[in-house]
């Protein structure tokens, strides 16, 4: 059985060590879980490991707002203290605080 731990936690703001983009983790995948495409697609000198947690991010840069899904060894935390702008971080979260987004909890 795999065990990781992830570095970076639901709601922090991250931001991408190569590429000019940050944002909030919404979700995380213990060990690469995207398809082969998508993998194939990156230059193979650029590849990371797929036995690594792989972020799901509510991303945004300086010309849109998207989801990116990035490698633990290819993030940073972002200690800015800026929240990030994408438009659909109030369906998942609460407003910033801290340099963090809390998680909106519903209960049924």
């Amino acid at each position: 059985m795999l065990r990781t731990r992830a570095k970076y936690h639901l709601g922090q703001v991250v931001r991408h060590k190569k590429h000019p983009f940050r944002g909030v983790v919404f979700d995380v995948d213990p060990e690469f879980n995207n398809s082969e495409e998508w993998y194939e697609s990156i230059p193979e000198d650029s590849r990371p490991s797929k036995e690594q947690p792989f972020y799901h991010l509510l991303a945004e840069n300086d010309q849109s707002y998207y989801v990116a899904y990035v490698s633990e060894q290819n993030l940073v935390a972002d200690y800015s203290g800026e929240p990030v702008d994408h438009p659909d971080i109030p369906d998942l979260f609460g407003p910033f605080e801290d340099g963090h987004y809390p998680l909106h909890f519903q209960l049924n």
